[in-house]
């Protein structure tokens, strides 16, 4: 029986967060959930953040995003799990070990890059290195669309499941800027399938002249990155239900204080 191939080379994303320098992303990401969290009414005393993160919640416990995750069952009323979903082998297993820690009408949070994110560049590279050398190397992480991640929430047994996203749109004098930040950003490939030797110059030159000619404004290259944000409770038998079809006791049309038409034929 053949193993599941691996998305991501642990070692290597390990060594390139290591090297990070600039937070602007694990920023923009930690504002957005605080935001979120302050729209719910209750104090957590026992959270959990699952991620390369800092400490941003008073008492939090750092726990690290391994594939198996180092949580007790049942033990905390707030699991986040921040800016790491995008790089899982395993996103649903992480989801599920994550609402595992939660005890009833616990709260689970996560931060993740979405399919949008660098899409630019993902494009430019691979008509490039098509180009110049006939074949194509993974270079950019297949990252999850706002459906798919919403349907593993579905999946990992949480209840009231809600995803959204936002989109930032940033600017760069050249690829090889967007590259270095990346580097900065410790987002560089880290996947286990990547290309094993260096890339030749001529591929990053025919890139860069891709992405000046069909993604600049104003002499800069836009690049995008879109952040996905998922939530959901773990079930507790208190929770609101939605009610069975059929069952309601008022008529939309009083409710709304109109007439009910028929349709027509």
């Amino acid at each position: 029986m053949q193993n599941t191939p691996l998305l991501t080379d642990r070692t290597a994303l390990l060594r390139n967060r290591s090297r990070a320098s600039d937070r602007f992303l694990h920023e923009i990401a930690r504002d957005e959930l605080l935001d979120r969290l302050s729209l719910v009414n209750r104090a957590f005393k026992n959270p959990i953040i699952i991620g390369p993160a800092d400490k941003f919640l008073v008492g939090a416990q750092l726990i690290d995003d391994a594939e198996t995750l180092n949580v007790i069952p049942a033990a905390h009323d707030l699991a986040i799990h921040f800016m790491a979903l995008h790089w899982a082998n395993d996103p649903v297993g992480q989801i599920i070990q994550s609402a595992r820690a939660l005890r009833p009408d616990g709260h689970f949070q996560a931060a993740c890059l979405g399919g949008q994110t660098l899409h630019e560049l993902r494009a430019c590279l691979a008509q490039a290195e098509s180009e110049v050398t006939g074949g194509l190397s993974p270079r950019i992480a297949p990252m999850g669309e706002i459906r798919d991640l919403g349907a593993l929430l579905q999946r990992s047994g949480l209840a009231l499941p809600v995803a959204d996203s936002i989109t930032i749109k940033t600017s760069y004098q050249s690829v090889y800027h967007l590259m270095r930040d990346l580097r900065k950003l410790g987002e560089t490939n880290a996947l286990d399938a990547r290309l094993r030797r260096p890339t030749r110059r001529s591929v990053f030159e025919r890139c860069a002249e891709l992405y000046d000619q069909n993604f600049s404004e104003g002499g800069k290259i836009i690049a995008t990155f879109e952040f996905l944000f998922l939530s959901g409770w773990a079930p507790s038998a208190d929770q609101p239900k939605p009610l069975r079809p059929g069952s309601a006791t008022t008529r939309l049309a009083d409710a709304l204080k109109t007439t009910e038409k028929p349709l027509r034929d």
